[in-house]
């Protein structure tokens, strides 16, 4: 096998805002995987988030070429020696599972893959001035979503409370989640809680920083919003770490991006963890570009998964690798009539 990667810089249509960066544009990298036997091809998205990403290192580049070289033995003996370069480890995985399915962009044959069926997902609002977020809103709303997610913690707060307060006197009946991107701090972020619950909150992601597991069990615990982990997974790549982790936190939920989390294999791992406790779950991109976000939107159509999944953020760049997937309102499908249109 052969190996090679090109970075791709990605051009947002706006100013993504969040309340950690202001993001205009974003690079992310992408792996061939070559069968000289077959002729065929796969391709994966290492898609690296910088500020964010636990393998956001000096040498990233570096790392990712010496993975490249010993393609042949991660084809025979797997990834998990990747496991400290989560983003890496995603791209390596789905570039061979690629290759294995013959180079066709489908990694798993499941109804969603053949476009049968669609995922539902949630519509989401970035942050921005209440002006802009309330029209942001209207356009969701109007596309027909029945689940939006909105970032918070990027403007003032009782700002937010009124867009909010907006949100359910034109949608009461939508179900909302929020994503504080760990905005709040410990000590103000039940009372914050407290008056965002008479919203009717379906979740609140990442209310504070990671890495403070006490303070998160005490607001998990007491939290009138039950409470999902997002950051929070990124950087544990020991088994009992995560065990250790849920097991103190004890949220109610666990969000998913196999870009941070280090893949297929280790997604599922969490996911394993997440029932033996009686946690729920749900999957989310990490600003991928078409590539990463059709495998993971192939893996979690795996799971036939009933919830809102946070699939829908092909549309956020002017230029996009050109694909079959389709977003129509909240449903994202595979339109088996379109081709992948790939250049790199």
């Amino acid at each position: 096998m052969k190996a090679s990667w090109l970075r791709y810089r990605l051009d947002f249509r706006f100013t993504a805002i969040t309340s950690r960066d202001r993001l205009s544009w974003k690079d992310t990298y992408y792996i061939k995987v070559y069968d000289p036997q077959s002729g065929n091809t796969g391709i994966g998205e290492a898609g690296l988030f910088r500020g964010l990403s636990a393998d956001d290192l000096p040498d990233y580049e570096e790392r990712l070429g010496q993975a490249c070289r010993d393609i042949d033995r991660y084809v025979s003996q797997g990834t998990s020696e990747l496991a400290p370069y989560p983003s890496i480890r995603f791209g390596i995985e789905t570039a061979i599972a690629d290759l294995r399915n013959g180079g066709r962009r489908m990694l798993y044959d499941t109804p969603w893959s053949r476009g049968e069926t669609s995922l539902t997902t949630n519509g989401l609002i970035w942050m921005g001035d209440k002006a802009t977020m309330g029209e942001r809103l209207e356009a969701k709303l109007a596309e027909g979503f029945r689940c939006i997610k909105i970032k918070i913690g990027g403007i003032d707060f009782g700002q937010e409370l009124e867009l909010l307060s907006y949100l359910r006197s034109i949608a009461p009946s939508v179900e909302l989640r929020l994503d504080a991107n760990g905005a709040f701090h410990p000590s103000t972020t039940l009372d914050h809680l407290e008056k965002l619950a008479r919203f009717d909150i379906h979740s609140i992601e990442q209310p504070i920083r990671q890495g403070q597991w006490e303070e998160m069990a005490r607001i998990c615990k007491e939290s009138p919003i039950p409470v999902a982990l997002d950051e929070e997974l990124i950087g544990l790549h020991d088994p009992d770490l995560r065990r250790r982790m849920l097991d103190i936190a004890r949220p109610a939920y666990i969000i998913l991006k196999p870009t941070l989390t280090g893949g297929f294999e280790a997604s599922d791992e969490w996911i394993s963890l997440a029932r033996e406790r009686n946690i729920g779950w749900w999957a989310t991109s990490a600003l991928e570009s078409n590539i990463g976000l059709n495998a993971i939107a192939q893996w979690v159509a795996t799971y036939d998964p009933a919830m809102p999944q946070g699939l829908g953020t092909g549309q956020l760049y002017h230029n996009n690798i050109p694909s079959p997937l389709t977003l129509r309102g909240e449903s994202l499908y595979l339109d088996t009539e379109k081709k992948w249109e790939i250049s790199i």
